[in-house]
C-alpha cells in the first residue's frame, strides 16, 4: 500500500522514513564536518516487500529539510520535505 511520504525522527536517534511503496526504520547519528552539521543515518526496511538497507543524511535548511538516500547495492535519490502542520 502506498503512503504519503513523512520522515520522522525522534529525540532517541531512532526513526521512520516512508515514501511510494518504501518502509524504512533509521538510526541517526549528528554528523559534523567542520562548520556543517547534519544527520547522517543507515537503514533497513522494505521496499515494494523486498527488503533493503543503505544509509543516507538530512540537513535542515529554514523549514526545508534537504537529504540523500542510497539504498544498498542499488539507486541513490536526492530528496526536500516539509513540517506538516
Amino acid at each position: 500500500m502506498v503512503k504519503p511520504g513523512q520522515i520522522i525522527v525522534y529525540e532517541d536517534g531512532r526513526g521512520s522514513f516512508n515514501f511510494g511503496a518504501v518502509e524504512l526504520d533509521i538510526d541517526c547519528t549528528p554528523v559534523r564536518s567542520g562548520k556543517q552539521s547534519r544527520i547522517g543515518f543507515t537503514f533497513q526496511g522494505f521496499d515494494e516487500g523486498d527488503e533493503v538497507s543503505g544509509k543516507g543524511w538530512l540537513k535542515l535548511h529554514g523549514d526545508v529539510l534537504k537529504g540523500e538516500i542510497h539504498f544498498h547495492l542499488g539507486d541513490k535519490s536526492w530528496f526536500k520535505a516539509r513540517k506538516m502542520d
